[in-house]
């Protein structure tokens, strides 16, 4: 499957950008949450989550002003 053109986004970027991104935010948040000894309740997991959503939307956003050759903001050749 090829890369999203510039100012697009295919199925595969998309999918691809939310699991990655948002699965490296959980597991981080919720790892310094361990290694400070907080409890893993709503008020402490609120943050985490709301930080992993942020940080899918960034690579999706930084998907979508990528062309196929990788450049940023740069339209197609």
């Amino acid at each position: 499957m090829e890369r999203s053109k510039f100012l697009q986004l295919n199925l595969r970027d998309f999918l691809k950008g939310l699991v990655l991104a948002f699965i490296t935010a959980i597991i981080t948040g919720i790892y310094e949450l361990l290694q400070t000894g907080a409890a893993l309740d709503w008020v402490t997991l609120k943050p985490v989550l709301m930080v992993s959503i942020a940080a899918a939307l960034s690579y999706l956003i930084k998907n979508l002003f990528t062309n196929t050759d990788g450049k940023i903001l740069s339209a197609e050749k």
